[in-house]
């Protein structure tokens, strides 16, 4: 979207701020663009990064990475088959898996979802859980998450004992792997994951006697948030990320998972300035936004200049033209709330309003939303000239009050 289609919805009154606007023509673009380069590969939807795009990437994805019973049931409201789903986190509860079990159990037609194994509890809980519900001879496809030294997945030789001991749990069917260890990496560091991988699932072949099935990896394939960064070379990144899979000594199921990669682009965020003023030498500019709404992944102290469009059109303006420089803030009573310091723009006024490119992920959830009881942010969905509500405007008194 230009600034010219911002400025017509918003004078039109179809678009009210401070709001966010997510693309789906743009997110099927994107996803058909990564299938282009990652033939034969499945594409796992992280749905952490922006829930609000479930319903959309339902045809267009293979499965989604589910971290929370809330986004499980998100999912079910969206009508995704249980047999698309890949259950993960941390912290599973007994409750939950019985919960979406029966759920399975009721509506066999869906299919079953995978669960991942994040320690031996787990594993453990997912035995019980699956033979409680479904009864013998019945099974779950799991996968075993790989630690990288975090809270996340087991030790190599943990996971390894787990395979060796599959007998002890004849409910669970284990699937393969899955690594995930962060995002915005280097190709060097997401090849030598996949090496590490293959190594590790040469491993369970040679000294468990288990054929692995499946490869489930987050690939954490960065995202260009800001001005001065060098843009990614998504043909080359894809291109690699291919490569390096395709070399593995395994051969078998792989599963991309990815969440920031697909989403990011498809999402902006506006808002409109409120007031101007000069504090000792500085300009202002106060926004019915924030820092509570606007979260940009290494964003440090305001100081680095988003994609950012304006009246005048892409932020910063050519060299050659007149403007001035501009601390643009939010609504929120801290001194932290700082979107980004010294944007040139040429003549600002009240009521102008000012796009934020690429929040198509984790701004609308991850930001400070509740502070200070402002309220939550319009969420609208473009699909081609159509602009639809999918949220209005929460006030968030009631969830700071007892």
């Amino acid at each position: 979207m230009e600034f010219k289609d911002y400025q017509d919805l918003y004078e039109s009154g179809q678009l009210k701020t401070p709001a966010y606007i997510f693309d789906i023509d743009t997110l099927q673009r994107r996803v058909s663009y990564i299938r282009s380069r990652l033939p034969g590969i499945g594409i796992c939807y992280a749905m952490k990064a922006n829930a609000f795009l479930v319903s959309s990437a339902a045809d267009i994805v293979d499965s989604f990475e589910i971290c929370s019973p809330g986004e499980e049931r998100i999912c079910r409201k969206a009508g995704i088959p249980a047999g698309r789903m890949v259950l993960s986190g941390v912290n599973k509860e007994a409750s939950d898996f019985e919960d979406i079990f029966r759920f399975v159990k009721d509506h066999a037609d869906g299919g079953e979802p995978i669960c991942t194994v994040e320690s031996l509890q787990q594993m453990k809980m997912l035995e019980e859980q699956t033979a409680d519900v479904f009864g013998q001879g019945h099974t779950i496809g799991v996968l075993l998450r790989v630690t990288s030294g975090t809270q996340f997945g087991m030790e190599e030789e943990e996971l390894l004992s787990l395979v060796r001991e599959r007998a002890s749990y004849p409910h669970l069917h284990i699937l393969g792997i899955q690594v995930f260890t962060g995002t915005q990496k280097r190709l060097r560091i997401i090849r030598k994951e996949i090496a590490e991988a293959d190594a590790l699932i040469a491993r369970i072949e040679d000294e468990c006697g288990y054929k692995v099935e499946m490869f489930e990896f987050g690939p954490g394939a960065p995202v260009s948030y800001f001005k001065k960064d060098k843009p990614v070379d998504d043909d080359e990144l894809l291109g690699q990320l291919y490569e390096s899979l395709m070399s593995m000594n395994w051969k078998g199921r792989i599963s991309l998972e990815m969440g920031r990669y697909i989403a990011a682009s498809c999402g902006s965020y506006i808002t409109k300035i409120m007031d101007m003023k000069t504090n000792r030498g500085i300009n202002y500019l106060i926004c019915d936004g924030g820092i509570h709404q606007v979260n940009y992944f290494g964003q440090m102290m305001a100081m680095k200049l988003p994609y950012m469009l304006a009246k005048d059109g892409e932020v910063p303006l050519p060299a050659d033209a007149p403007a001035e420089v501009y601390t643009i803030c939010g609504s929120l009573c801290t001194i932290n709330d700082v979107l980004v310091k010294e944007v040139p723009l040429q003549h600002p006024e009240v009521d102008d309003i000012l796009v934020f490119m690429n929040v198509g992920a984790y701004s609308v959830t991850e930001g400070i939303s509740l502070f200070l009881s402002r309220d939550l942010p319009r969420v609208y969905r473009k699909c081609g000239d159509s602009l639809t509500l999918l949220r209005d405007k929460i006030q968030t008194e009631d969830f700071n009050h007892g």
